[in-house]
């Protein structure tokens, strides 16, 4: 086949001279990486100069996220795309600045609309509202200082200014405020998060469940123990000085960590006083 072929006038597939499946929007590569396992996640990388004939896994760095198949990845760049032609429309300004922020010496900011601004520093980054701006965020969702960092809290800019945003960006804030703080979203949206709708509702929901049982809080593959995992438990996964722990041995084809830990059942899972694979156990 070709190396590439136009899916638009401003998306391009084909296929990398090591065969994986690759994408270019804009200035944005894209590739189907296989991750073991019959998995594959997305990869990124930025002005790939070359013909994408010529690509290689080693021009791809960016991780983002998991792919089902060949036509999730398709989706994502497609998404990508509209994301990028929107945010163009939004006609942000890059801005070179020097201010403090709490994440150090900004290096650059771009501003969304006045009194709404991003900020990059070295190592991190965020939001910052002037106060006028500030006023208008949902009282649970507030900050006082007006800063919001850029791994989570951007969300809460985003679901306060949504016209600022692309719809890609407005889809991934929605999300990210049901998975972090539930219950501003429940009071905002006025509906309730069923379970598998939010991680942090979840998260409460597995810790009052187990609260009494003992929880794998450290694991190895024990070499005294053949066929066993030797694990560390303790009453609900606390942690922490004075927090009492207990050793179990688990069948190494049984233990698989869920999304929020193991539960040892002590009517299978026998307590364990042996020879310990943990350094520094008495």
């Amino acid at each position: 086949m070709n190396a590439s072929f136009l899916a638009s006038d401003d998306v391009a597939f084909g296929r990398s001279a090591d065969g994986l499946l690759v994408a270019l929007v804009g200035e944005t590569a894209f590739a189907m990486v296989p991750a073991g396992d019959g998995r594959h996640f997305l990869a990124t990388g930025w002005r790939i100069s070359r013909p994408m004939g010529e690509w290689t896994r080693g021009d791809f760095y960016g991780h983002s996220g998991e792919l089902a198949d060949e036509a999730a990845f398709r989706n994502a760049v497609l998404e990508n795309a509209e994301h990028q032609s929107e945010r163009k429309l939004l006609g942000r300004i890059e801005e070179n600045t020097r201010i403090n922020t709490p994440w150090g010496l900004s290096q650059g900011s771009t501003v969304y609309a006045e009194g709404v601004a991003s900020h990059s520093t070295a190592g991190h980054g965020g939001f910052k509202l002037s106060a006028e701006r500030n006023r208008i965020v949902h009282h649970m969702l507030r900050s006082k200082c007006g800063w919001y960092e850029e791994d989570a809290e951007w969300a809460i800019v985003a679901i306060t200014f949504p016209y600022l945003f692309t719809a890609f960006e407005r889809r991934c804030a929605e999300k990210t405020i049901r998975d972090s703080w539930p219950d501003a979203w429940e009071t905002i949206f006025g509906a309730t998060l069923l379970p598998g709708e939010s991680r942090e509702k979840d998260r409460r929901g597995f810790e009052q469940a187990h609260a009494r049982d003992w929880i794998v809080v450290s694991a190895i593959t024990s070499k005294h123990e053949s066929g066993f995992v030797e694990t560390v438990a303790t009453l609900g996964g606390k942690r922490g000085p004075g927090t009492e722990e207990r050793r179990f041995l688990v069948p190494s084809d049984e233990y698989h960590v869920g999304r929020f830990g193991f539960v040892i059942d002590e009517a299978r899972h026998q307590l364990y006083g042996g020879p310990s694979d943990f350094v520094g156990w008495r």
